[in-house]
């Protein structure tokens, strides 16, 4: 993530912004925050889980899978964020920037994202009253976090870490090898691997 000295905006000025780029953004408390742009293992990884859950819901509408989701925060408006997708139960209507009920939200960690998606998205995810399940899913070698909500105030965290581990989403009733999340992709080795290395 990286940020330049924007005004403050409220949310419909943000959603009407241009700085006249490609650049993607983000509006935290008020202010508009570059977005890193993703690549490679990434963007396989983010096609991937939304094939695999499209393929399922598709049989479900109005169930389905949102890429680049606009999620708002709770009571604010001065945050938008995008997530890399997310899943909704909701139609869509015409001209609808956000998505509305969020079930799932999923965000594909990289060195340039995970310190923001950890810190300053999860625990507004988590905020969402709609949200079920987030994921976390690491782009550069096989690591899936899964938190599931218990209650209004607890949350469980699964980790799937072996390739023969199975995703399951209980709120959409999606179920998903690891190992098809990663397909077309060259892991590299656990960080805790390369520091033990000789």
């Amino acid at each position: 993530m990286s940020s330049l000295a924007y005004k403050r905006m409220s949310l419909d000025e943000f959603l009407s912004w241009d700085d006249g780029t490609q650049t993607r953004y983000e509006l935290i408390d008020g202010v508009p925050v570059a977005m890193a742009p993703s690549y490679g293992a990434h963007q396989i990884v983010a096609g991937n889980i939304a094939v695999e859950i499209g393929s399922v819901l598709r049989q479900r509408p109005p169930c389905h899978v949102r890429s680049e989701a606009g999620i708002l925060k709770p009571n604010s408006f001065r945050n938008f964020f995008q997530a890399d997708l997310a899943v909704t139960c909701t139609p869509h209507r015409h001209g609808q920037y956000h998505t509305p009920d969020p079930l799932v939200i999923v965000e594909i960690l990289s060195r340039s994202t995970e310190d923001h998606d950890r810190k300053v998205k999860l625990p507004v995810y988590r905020s969402i009253p709609s949200v079920q399940e987030i994921l976390l899913v690491q782009s550069e070698f096989l690591f899936v976090e899964v938190h599931r909500r218990l209650d209004d105030s607890r949350w469980q965290c699964d980790l799937l870490v072996e390739p023969g581990d199975v995703l399951r989403l209980d709120s959409i009733g999606v179920e998903v090898p690891v190992s098809a999340l990663y397909a077309n992709v060259e892991l590299g080795p656990e960080p805790s691997d390369v520091e033990q290395a000789p």
